[in-house]
């Protein structure tokens, strides 16, 4: 039993609810009263719902995201339907904008906007003390449970209540109990630890939540180390950090990469976003002392089009980003995590593309290919009458077309997004998916936008005017098939994109398809479709199955491989790091 209850779904179990523990950090003499009751969106409502009323709150607070706001409406709706006496607070930043017209704060009580840490914990007080009342917007506290108005300083707390869009001051870390003890042992084993050094963002990208947390705001430095010497006291191995720009400030970072080096033992996995044009010398030398795999990067591209950086507010120097990944592949084991937006305002294809392939010969370890999301109260909402931006309504509110890329190639960069992910990043294919642009094989391919060979339909839709557009005579045709040809051969993100299209139409389905399904669909891509030679197909994708400690010969591969084994270095360092990430350290 406790009086608050504070409950996210979170998208995966391994993810710990960061903002709830700061909540809870921050309730003052209310923790005591107060728990917390994690789930996931792979758990059915109806069965969350149970266990929340099961604890028998007064109050509860919901964390909103863009993953789980559907399904916490459908938990709230249910509750309120038993129990309508219970005080349901919502937060996060799917209802920090945009409120109006939200069913699910048309569910709520209350919705706190902005960073609750401090407000949560006044309106706990509020509701506990005085369930009904006047309303009132300006609070201090009067006891553990109540508060008084600003009016009233009588011994009886004066009945109060609040608005039910309550905005949030901005808090100071000053003002913060840090929430690291709040993290179980149990998550400390199994689950993903956020910290964070700083909130806010300095740039004003129009894409982003974050070019509305301005100014930077940093945790203080000895309160902050000190904590993360006590997560590594209790054994802590993989810290991802959540700041937005964490070399922002060269100084505070170069000291946290000390710290944490100076304690470095094998297995320490340490995650940053990082400004990807801001890596002076002093931070080069510390970060090319950790060891391979043990720091990864998360740097935003988004794009390499200059004049779509300017019209979304994107400042970025390509030259000095150029010479960072450079270094960082060179002299670092560094894994670099890179994010590139399809759907952006003013981006062709033929520009996003480009971007891609600039940003494959820079040799990321992985490549984010993200669908364009129209977020809650992100300033690129003024770009849709321009550009004629057609958003999904619902979560997660991804581009459905814009005027210069339509619906069904839009479709299609979603499946190349994904198939991407299940081929060049997840690190089972390291040596496999550079064959897929090889030009060693010799191919007849249409043009990767329509499923017919050799005919006007290999004409991007973008190119074509309408039906009563002239047939292009054979030897057009035949020009057109050729510089298909050649622009796959040249360009990593045309031949992917041909290979995502011929590989949705053989399973028609973009998930769920098993590892050495996926493997032996690359087989016959490679071998059939691009006619690569079979034997180093076969050594390829085996040396890659068993770059991930794996041993048993997949059927399909048998003919083609040699009766002994090939040897596969597997360290126990690598094995120590996260899974996917230690699968690239060749």
């Amino acid at each position: 039993m406790a009086d608050i209850v504070l409950t996210t779904l979170n998208a995966k179990y391994i993810h710990a609810a960061f903002g709830l523990r700061y909540l809870l950090a921050n309730l003052g003499k209310l923790q005591s009263h107060a728990v917390l009751a994690e789930f996931d969106i792979n758990q059915r409502p109806l069965d969350i719902a149970e266990i929340l009323l099961a604890r028998n709150p007064k109050i509860i607070g919901f964390g909103i995201y863009i993953w789980n706001v559907e399904p916490t409406a459908e938990v709230i709706a249910t509750i309120k339907r038993v129990r309508p006496d219970i005080k349901i607070i919502l937060g996060g930043p799917e209802v920090s904008y945009e409120t109006e017209n939200q069913p699910i704060v048309q569910l709520a009580d209350h919705v706190i906007t902005g960073e609750a840490d401090l407000k949560f914990a006044e309106v706990c007080r509020v509701l506990l003390a005085s369930p009904v009342g006047d309303e009132v917007t300006s609070l201090h506290p009067n006891s553990d449970f109540g508060a008084r108005s600003s009016e009233s300083q009588k011994e009886t707390p004066h009945v109060v209540s609040y608005p039910k869009i309550i905005p949030a001051e901005l808090p100071e870390f000053s003002q913060l109990t840090l929430p690291y003890d709040l993290y179980t042992d149990d998550d400390i084993a199994h689950r993903i630890i956020y910290v964070e050094a700083s909130r806010g963002c300095p740039f004003t990208c129009e894409f982003c939540l974050s070019s509305l947390d301005i100014p930077v705001r940093p945790v203080p430095l000895p309160a902050l180390l000190e904590q993360l010497q006590r997560l590594l006291d209790r054994g802590l191995k993989q810290f991802k950090f959540v700041d937005r720009t964490f070399n922002l400030n060269v100084n505070v970072s170069k000291t946290i990469l000390e710290f944490l080096l100076e304690r470095y033992q094998p297995g320490h996995f340490f995650h940053f976003e990082m400004i990807p044009d801001r890596l002076p010398e002093s931070l080069r030398e510390i970060i090319a002392k950790f060891a391979p795999g043990a720091l990864q990067f998360e740097v935003g591209i988004q794009t390499f089009n200059g004049e779509v950086s300017t019209a979304i507010k994107r400042r970025q120097n390509h030259e000095k980003l150029a010479d960072n990944f450079h270094f960082l592949r060179r002299k670092t084991g560094v894994h670099i995590h890179a994010d590139l937006i399809a759907g952006l305002p003013g981006e062709t294809l033929a520009s996003f593309g480009a971007g891609f392939d600039r940003l494959i010969a820079l040799g990321p370890q992985e490549i984010q290919v993200g669908i364009l999301k129209r977020l809650r109260g992100t300033p690129i909402a003024r770009h849709g009458a321009e550009w004629e931006m057609v958003y999904n309504p619902h979560p997660p509110y991804e581009i459905l077309q814009n005027k210069l890329i339509d619906f069904a190639t839009m479709q299609k960069l979603r499946r190349f997004a994904r198939y991407w992910d299940l081929v060049g990043n997840s690190g089972n294919f390291i040596e496999t998916t550079p064959l897929i642009w090889s030009s060693g094989g010799k191919r007849f391919v249409a043009s990767p936008f329509s499923g017919s060979q050799g005919t006007d339909e290999a004409v991007p839709s973008a190119d074509r005017k309408g039906a009563s557009s002239p047939r292009p005579s054979p030897s057009a045709t035949t020009e057109r098939v050729t510089e298909d040809r050649e622009r796959r051969d040249a360009s990593p993100f045309h031949a992917f994109l041909h290979f995502t299209e011929w590989l949705y139409g053989r399973t028609g389905r973009t998930d769920s398809i098993a590892l050495t399904r996926l493997m032996a669909l690359l087989f016959e891509f490679l071998t059939g479709e691009l006619r690569l030679d079979t034997k180093q197909v076969a050594e390829t994708l085996w040396r890659d199955y068993r770059r991930g400690g794996r041993r048993d010969k997949p059927m399909f591969l048998r003919d083609f491989l040699p009766v002994e084994d090939m040897t596969i270095s597997w360290h126990k360092t690598k094995a120590a790091l996260p899974k996917r990430q230690a699968r690239h350290l060749v």
